[in-house]
């Protein structure tokens, strides 16, 4: 074998970690230094209002707003289908990927799902297509696919297009459950203090007639250190929500939308491994459909 031919097989490995450490030291670096977004609200699609608020104080923080009326002609809501013969019903899907299967215009991130470990880079679960389950009761298209397991709150969309928390009005068509909630009839319920994290949160108005998705930021020191979930609580309820679930945070949390060319526009910075812009793949979701 040529010499020159015999280096390079040697220096390969070599340049391949080293092209990969500076791509991932790029990114952190990019991290550090890239200024916040400016704030805007802009309407994406009929119904469908999106909101991003910058704030300096108590820290960096960069949210996401969408607003859903139910009401409005061609919204409907989507939970990510799953197979309830099956012991786990899913196969995880980054948001972004559930948003283009199905054709949708707003997606987030949902449940917390099992099972799922994340010690490196190269090690974690699941990826996509990898075999999941949801913690909480979740059912789409009228058919439950996971049960509740330990109390988690849960919120109905009915057939009529009508959310509620805790019980469904008239027949259900979708569900999809959190860890904890976060207001009970305009109170707030979490303690004061608590980590300082990405989240994803959903609530619903009084009426039960509008959506409110909230997606903070995290993780990424000067642009977005993300909320505590008082804070949380008191975001959904100055935008109107009159009740609101926690859903999964940290590195799931991921707010999309469809542009150009019906491609996924993604509207936050999620931080998957500590990469900023990387998607999780997640157990469940949830989508809107609606009109240009």
């Amino acid at each position: 074998m040529p010499k020159k031919i015999l280096y390079f097989f040697c220096l390969a490995p070599f340049l391949l970690l080293l092209c990969l450490g500076t791509l991932v030291a790029g990114r952190y670096l990019w991290a550090l230094i890239r200024p916040q977004p400016a704030s805007l609200t802009e309407t994406l699609f009929e119904g469908v209002v999106y909101t991003r608020q910058v704030r300096r104080s108590p820290r960096p923080m960069v949210v996401h707003l969408i607003t859903v009326n139910l009401a409005t002609q061609g919204v409907e809501v989507l939970v990510t289908p799953g197979d309830p013969t099956a012991e786990m019903p899913l196969q995880a899907r980054t948001t972004s990927q559930f948003l283009r299967e199905f054709d949708l215009q707003v997606a987030i991130n949902g449940d917390g799902f099992t099972p799922w470990y994340d010690n490196t880079i190269l090690n974690y679960y699941p990826h996509t297509g990898d075999p999941v389950d949801v913690i909480g009761f979740a059912a789409s298209q009228g058919k439950a696919y996971s049960i509740d397991t330990d109390d988690e709150p849960t919120l109905y969309i009915s057939n009529r297009n009508r959310a509620s928390l805790h019980n469904p009005i008239g027949r259900m068509e979708s569900a999809i459950s959190g860890n904890q909630l976060l207001l009970d009839k305009g109170v707030v319920r979490p303690a004061p203090g608590g980590e300082v994290q990405p989240r994803t949160a959903i609530g619903i108005t009084k009426t039960g007639k509008k959506l409110i998705l909230v997606v903070v930021d995290g993780r990424q020191a000067g642009y977005s250190q993300g909320a505590t979930l008082e804070e949380l609580a008191q975001i959904l309820k100055d935008f109107g929500a009159h009740q609101a679930i926690n859903l999964d945070g940290g590195g799931s949390s991921t707010l999309v939308a469809q542009g150009a060319f019906d491609r996924p526009r993604l509207l936050n910075s999620p931080v998957n491994h500590g990469l900023p812009g990387r998607q999780r793949p997640v157990g469940n979701h949830l989508g809107i459909y609606a009109n240009p």
